[in-house]
This record gives C-alpha cells, structure tokens and sequence, in this order.
C-alpha cells in the first residue's frame, strides 16, 4: 500500500517578490495621492500581484502541488482532496489490492499525523489561503479601483473556500460543536509560531465576512474562464457555508442567487459519460486542465483516479475505479437517467451505447464490451460491477491525454441546498416542489419524492448523495447532518449482507466517533506551539458497529 510517510516541511512559506520601480518613485504629496498617481500606483502594484493571482488559481489542479521534487500520483490539488473525502465516505470505494495511493481515505487510517494524504490535504488549503493573503494584502482592502477590488474580492472568496475546505474535517458539525476548537486562523500579524485553534463559530465567522466582502464588490466583473470567482460562485460558497451552519433561509436565498442564468443538465446530457468539462453549461466553477497539462501530468489528474475512459490512468491499470456501493446504488430507480453512471451487476450501462474505445485511431470496443475490454499493455483491465461511468473523457474514451477538468460547483448542488434550506426554514411545500421539479425534469421522469418512504430531509440527502457522487461532499454532509457513516447493513442471517465494499473497507462508523476528527500533520504541531492535536476514537475494524442506520440505505 502507498502509505508514505511525508518528511517535515515547513509550511506555508512566505513569497517574494522584486520590488517594481514605478512604486518605488512615487511621490505623496499632502498625504494623498492624485487621480494619476493612484492609477499608477494600481498599475505598479497590479505588475507585482499578477503573478501571485495567477498563482492562486493555478495551484488549484495542479500536479506535485506540495512535493515538489517528486510525482507522488496522488498529489495533485484539490481534486485529489475531493477524491479523499469521497473514498472516506460510505457510498464510494477503490480497491483494497496493494495499488490504491487512496486506500489510507478509505480505511480511515488517514488520521495519522505522519502521513501524506492528510498532509497534501492540509497544506494545499493553506498554501492558497497565503497566496490570497498575499494579494488582499498587496493592494488592500479600501482600494476604490474597480479592477483591483475585483482581485480583492476574488481573494477572499477563495480564501473563504479554503477555509471550508479544512474546517467541517477538524471538528464535528456547527450544531454540536461551534464553541469547539476547530482549525487555525490565518490573521493579519498573526504569530505563525503560536497561533491556536479558532472555534468553529470564529471560522465560519470569517468566512461569512470574506463572503459578504467579495459579493457586496464583485457586482459587474466578468471573468474571462469558468475557473474564475465571480459573483454566482461567492454566492454559491455563501450558501454551502450557510448549509454547514444551519442558517437555513439564508442558505436558500444565497443557492437561488448562485443559480441565477444556470440550468441543470438535461436527461439527454447525462444519460452518456460527462462531468470532464469546464464549458459544460450546469458548471458554475471548474479547476481547468489543459491538453498540455493533462499530458505532462500523468497519473496526477482527475481522469486518470476516476474515469474508466482513460487508456493512461492509474484507475483502470490497477483496478481502482471508482465503484458506487451496493447498498446506495440498489436504492436508485431504474427509471433514473443516473442509474447509468455506473455498470450494473451484469456490468451494463445504457449510458454506454454508441461509446467507442479508440486507440491509435482503431475502434478496439463499443458499448457495453469497453467494461470487459482489456489492453494489451495492461493500462486497461476488466472493471467490475458496480463501477462508474459517470465521468467521461474530454479528450475521448480511450486517449491517453489526461486533461479532464474537474467540476467545483454545479447548478444541481445549488438547486439541492434550495431545497434544504427552505426545508429546514419552515417551507416543506416549497421544498418539495423544487425538489421534485429538479428530479422529474432533469433525472427521472417518473420521481415521486413520497415513494421512498423516506422523510423529505433523508430524501433530499439521498438525491445529493446520487448527484454529486464522488465530487467531495459525502463527508461534510454526513457529519453536518450527525448521521453515521454506513457502508453495509446485516442480512436476516445477522451476517453482512452481500456487498461490493472490500472488507478492509466495510465499517460503520457512529456520528460522534472522535476519530472522525482529522489530525493536524506533525509539521503544523512542530512549528505552531498553540495547536493542541485532536485526538480520541480509533482506527475502524472490518465489520464494526453492524447496527447503524442512516436513513437512506436502509
């Protein structure tokens, strides 16, 4: 198994940058500066922070991204923390061979302090915040050039991001626990060397300041490239840090803002593979990979751990493409266009009809056959049931050219937090018919959001568990919501029941178990005096906690 331990790097270490003369010449006069100065003062510090900007986008899918000096294939970004947090979750798994760079999400053994997968995860956040940092900082926050607020503003809503991707895996959820230490904040004159745990509370606080800051400026930007912020994508953020705090209404409200000039994919877009490209119009953000970048990246892309279409990808070479779990999977009407995304127990998809495996321009499988296809020089293997088809090549099924991009908000989340919102705000009615619109229109013709039995909070958690399979959420729900982690149920044997998870995968874990709680990795606690470690709970055993339920699987 790849459980690499990480050697100690110093984090987040300060950028520099060469002084540019036009700054250096500037004269104030009175203690202000004119029309023209402030303009080329604009100019002068928009030379300097261009880099810096730049940096701070790129970073985002970017392969060796924390180490450098070597082609770990499980570094590249946060899509890989994305992969992470789905494999940790109940409803998606690799294999348990000895190949998956993963494996360590998957059996939980991530807590280790000393490990790269959590580390990568750590640092990749905080590398960006201090790029974002760097740049509120160069050109300042009471600017009143339109451009270079729009660079502010820009900043702090991914520095808001970055915040939400560490705080809901370092403690529980804002319910239970917003008075409790969660994860450190990175101020202005802050002692790097001594900077404790902010609360949760004090976190999202943050966030919801630099959220508010970027929408109230972003008001007319337009940016250049979906992999941009603009003023849908802070909203979009707004509203899954209100979701995580349980501000319901405000959550709705900020989702119905986000989606605005959006339309979900429809049946006929979803019912073959997708979800590989930026310009897809239900996309309100995506981390943009180019052909260039695909091809000398290697393993370290998205396509290559989680398309079966790659004919150059660690996935299929090893077996570890992503397979729904049984249980989730069994719950999905066959009249859902989503039950396609994966192969069924006869490894059939209908979202494979008319898909053609090229290699070297010769057509070597169609449809169905590409699940039993094997290539001659290994990089293909048969795939096993229950696999997903659910992303595409944007290069096409069989290239070699890993350049898919990598979805980080689509419309359909938005419409999903919509509905939660005005759930839990008091509005079921409401609730029910944006759910059941989203459904009936987009997926299932045929959806009844009374037929599963379920109530309709389990059944709007169930539709994003469907939806947005493998995409980074299934942690941060499942602890918001205080449910367990499931991952197989008992027969009426009172054995496990037959499932697709591998046994050193197949656990159940309780809502409060404090292992859940993410480590800080042992750099971060040998140079910061004040972060006192999470600890509790233990490593998970096949088979454990056969009782738990979660209100969805059952």
């Amino acid at each position: 198994m790849k459980l690499y331990k990480i050697s100690l790097l110093t984090l987040g270490a300060a950028l520099t940058f060469t002084a540019c003369d036009g700054m250096d010449d500037m004269v104030y006069e009175g203690g202000s500066l004119t029309t023209e100065q402030m303009n080329e003062t604009v100019a002068a510090v928009s030379e300097r922070v261009d880099a810096t900007f730049s940096g701070m986008y790129n970073m985002m899918g970017e392969a060796s991204s924390v180490f450098t000096s070597s082609s770990r294939a499980d570094d590249f970004g946060f899509i890989m923390a994305a992969i992470s947090l789905s494999l940790e979750g109940g409803d998606a798994f690799g294999a348990d061979n000895g190949y998956n760079w993963f494996s360590t999400a998957s059996e939980l053994s991530d807590r280790n302090p000393d490990y790269a997968n959590p580390y990568i995860r750590y640092k990749v956040p905080y590398n960006q915040l201090g790029m974002a940092n760097d740049v509120i900082n160069q050109i300042g926050e009471d600017t009143e050039v339109k451009e270079a607020q729009y660079k502010v503003a820009q900043a702090k809503a991914l520095r808001a991001f970055d915040y939400l991707s560490l705080a809901p895996y370092f403690q529980g959820s804002y319910e239970t626990c917003k008075d409790k230490p969660c994860i450190p904040v990175l101020t202005a004159g802050v002692d790097y060397a001594n900077n404790p745990r902010a609360t949760v509370a004090e976190v999202y606080e943050v966030i919801l300041q630099d959220l508010t800051w970027a929408i109230e400026h972003l008001e007319g930007f337009k940016r250049t490239s979906k992999h941009m912020v603009d003023l849908n994508v802070a909203y979009g953020l707004r509203a899954r840090a209100n979701l995580y705090m349980g501000n319901w209404a405000e959550a709705a409200a900020d989702a119905a803002k986000a989606m605005e000039g959006y339309t979900p994919a429809a049946i006929n877009e979803v019912n073959k593979p997708a979800f590989c490209r930026i310009d897809e119009h239900n996309w309100i953000w995506g981390i943009l990979i180019t052909e260039d970048m695909g091809s000398s990246y290697g393993y370290r892309t998205s396509a290559s751990w989680t398309s079966a279409f790659t004919g150059n990808g660690y996935g299929p070479a090893t077996d570890n493409v992503p397979q729904i779990n049984k249980i989730l999977y069994d719950k999905i009407p066959s009249t859902d266009v989503r039950k396609g995304w994966w192969l069924d127990e006869n490894l059939h998809s209908p979202n494979l009809e008319g898909v053609q495996w090229i290699t070297d321009g010769v057509v070597m499988a169609e449809g169905d056959a590409i699940a039993t296809y094997q290539d001659a020089n290994g990089d293909k293997g048969p795939y096993a049931p229950y696999t997903n088809v659910k992303f595409g090549m944007k290069t096409g099924a069989g290239s070699v050219t890993n350049a898919n991009d990598w979805p980080l908000m689509r419309v359909e989340e938005m419409i999903l937090i919509q509905a939660e919102g005005l759930l839990k705000s008091g509005d079921e009615a409401q609730a029910r018919t944006v759910l059941e619109n989203f459904v009936k229109t987009y997926r299932d013709p045929s959806y009844n959001s009374n037929a599963s039995g379920r109530s309709l909070a389990d059944e709007i958690w169930f539709q994003r568990r469907v939806e947005l399979w493998m995409e980074g959420f299934s942690v941060v729900d499942t602890r918001r919501l205080n449910k367990p982690f499931v991952r197989f149920h008992l027969g009426a044997d009172g054995k496990p029941a037959p499932t697709n998870v591998p046994a050193a995968f197949m656990f159940n874990i309780k809502a409060d178990d404090p292992w859940l709680n993410m480590r800080f990795p042992t750099t971060e606690t040998d140079t910061n005096a004040g972060i006192v470690n999470n600890e509790g709970g233990s490593q998970p055993v096949s088979e454990q906690n056969p009782e738990l339920k979660d209100g969805v699987t059952d």
